[in-house]
């Protein structure tokens, strides 16, 4: 009846292209050859959307062909042809259009990318200087802070982990840690240090 929908794909053949894919894997050569035939106008269309010169359009359509011959065996029966041709297409055509100058790499222009960083072994003096420091400041603190400071925020413990590897109950922990901050930000203000 007129209008009414069947069971028959885009190709006008039962199964659409899924079927005619799935049976030219199983060895069909008819279904494998009606298959090529009724994407090509896709195919073109693809092409065209990276390529204007007729020559370069159908030079992709022979390229994916080839490709598509190739790489048959890789598709999965039941999914959707479309996606997995027009990528095959896709990157045929971009191949194309960089081997002819048509298609130019998005790079960004990045001034920043030029700049140079100092050899990191040029702050070793700097970075023995903050760790004397730390080290300094961290001896000032009491054995429970300087416990509590290392467990959760140097050796990023959480406070459960902290508990049991140091015997101080959460609360406490939490107490020793707000105090061992509070007077390493003193001693910093004092000398002047950010």
């Amino acid at each position: 009846m007129a209008g009414e929908p069947d069971s028959r794909g885009e190709s006008g053949i039962p199964g659409g292209w899924e079927g005619l894919l799935a049976a030219a894997q199983k060895g069909d050569a008819d279904a494998y050859r009606r298959f090529l035939l009724v994407i090509l106008p896709f195919v073109r269309t693809v092409a065209r959307r990276y390529l204007r010169s007729d020559d370069a359009v159908e030079d992709v359509v022979q390229d994916t062909l080839l490709t598509l011959h190739r790489v048959r065996h890789t598709y999965q029966p039941g999914r959707p042809v479309k996606p997995w041709l027009a990528a095959i297409a896709t990157r045929r055509a971009i191949d194309a259009g960089r081997r002819r100058g048509r298609i130019r790499s998005r790079e960004v222009s990045d001034p920043a990318a030029y700049e140079t960083f100092a050899d990191p072994a040029a702050n070793k003096e700097e970075s023995a200087q903050a760790a004397e420091s730390v080290s300094r400041m961290m001896a000032e603190l009491s054995p429970k802070q300087k416990e509590a400071l290392e467990l959760i925020k140097l050796k990023e413990f959480s406070l459960a982990e902290a508990s049991a590897a140091s015997g101080q109950s959460v609360g406490s922990l939490k107490v020793n840690v707000h105090r061992a901050i509070q007077r390493l930000r003193r001693r910093n203000a004092e000398q002047g240090e950010p």
